[in-house]
């Protein structure tokens, strides 16, 4: 991916070797006719290297990858890079302001729907200018994430790591736990994976803050992998002690109510659970009647509900069994407090579905 020598970075107009730009881009117009701009910063090393795209934001509420971007945008300079940095560092404006998931109005879902084109929706035509402009001239790109209203999402990577490119990035990051998939097909990582861009989609957290400990993962996580690519040569790039990777032929199963009322979360502090542990309690408004629902298997405790109250059939908890040395990793890691404080921090992964990224 390396270059063999610095090239200066053209949108419509260029960033030059060994220059940081900050500014806004415009990417459609509101009903008044103003313009709607996105928040971008590149820095062009004066060393040659890989163009590196990350975004957040492209759902309007999910901030923790805001926070990341203003931190890397502030954390590197020309001198440090060996390639590009390319930050959007938020993607979705309207719903930002509107501080919701979808663009406004049409509830228009901005990740499914690229890499856009010219003449179609909002969304499409947003998508088709950050894609072209931006994400394309890339040679690999970090998507920021966090669950939606409602629910929460531990910090965990989502990748096509079947393509030995995106497995590399999946890797440098060095989450512990990796959801294997080729996504949504007009998502951004998608799109860009097919398109020969390895693409990683980072979720971490709750929608509507900012999550400090989250963050700072993250923030390790990038170094980690502009140190793999040697876009930040100084870094370091990250071992974690085990890795999960669940990919679609992975024993697990979603645990549901199987009557309405009252969620109860009994599990925790940290996500291993045992065969015969309770989970949860769903109870009646008069806690005359409460049903107790247990794991099947050990294994991680990788969704649950975050909402405290449920329908018959509403999942409440997934869990994926374990192998006997990922289970035996988690339980020194627990021993050495690695997961204290897990629930308090939110990093739980969410319950519904799997719509996320």
């Amino acid at each position: 991916m390396s270059n063999e020598q610095v090239r200066p970075f053209r949108y419509d107009s260029e960033v030059d070797p060994g220059e940081k730009k900050q500014f806004r881009y415009e990417v459609s117009e509101t009903y008044l006719g103003d313009s709607v701009e996105i928040p971008v910063t590149i820095i062009n090393g004066k060393h040659p290297g890989p163009r590196v795209f990350m975004t957040a934001a492209i759902h309007g509420d999910e901030l923790n990858g805001v926070k990341v971007l203003q931190e890397v945008a502030d954390r590197y300079s020309p001198s440090d890079i060996h390639g590009t940095l390319v930050l959007l560092h938020v993607v979705n404006v309207p719903g930002y302001q509107a501080q919701q998931r979808y663009l406004p109005i049409y509830d228009q879902d901005l990740n499914r729907s690229f890499p856009g084109r010219e003449r179609s929706t909002t969304a499409e035509r947003i998508a088709h200018q950050v894609y072209k402009r931006f994400v394309s001239q890339c040679d690999l790109g970090l998507d920021f994430h966090t669950s939606t209203r409602n629910r929460t999402t531990m910090y965990h990577a989502r990748a096509d790591i079947e393509r030995p490119e995106v497995e590399r990035l999946a890797e440098a990051f060095g989450t512990n736990v990796i959801l294997s998939g080729e996504g949504d097909e007009s998502s951004l990582r998608a799109v860009a994976s097919r398109n020969g861009i390895p693409t990683l989609t980072v979720e971490m957290g709750k929608a509507h803050r900012f999550q400090p400990a989250l963050i700072d993962k993250a923030l390790a996580g990038v170094e980690s992998v502009l140190a793999e690519y040697e876009v930040y040569p100084e870094g370091t790039v990250e071992e974690p002690l085990w890795r999960k990777v669940m990919g679609p032929e992975e024993e697990k199963r979603w645990l549901r109510a199987d009557t309405g009322g009252l969620v109860e979360m009994k599990w925790g502090p940290n996500p291993l659970v045992h065969e015969g542990d309770t989970i949860c309690t769903v109870s009646d408004h008069f806690k005359e009647e409460e049903h107790v629902i247990e794991a099947p298997f050990t294994g991680l405790i990788v969704g649950v509900l975050e909402n405290p109250v449920a329908l018959p059939g509403h999942p409440v908890c997934h869990l994926v069994r374990l192998d006997s040395e990922t289970r035996e990793e988690i339980e020194r890691e627990i021993t050495q407090g690695e997961f204290d404080g897990y629930r308090s921090y939110g990093q739980r992964w969410m319950a519904d579905e799997e719509e996320a990224e």
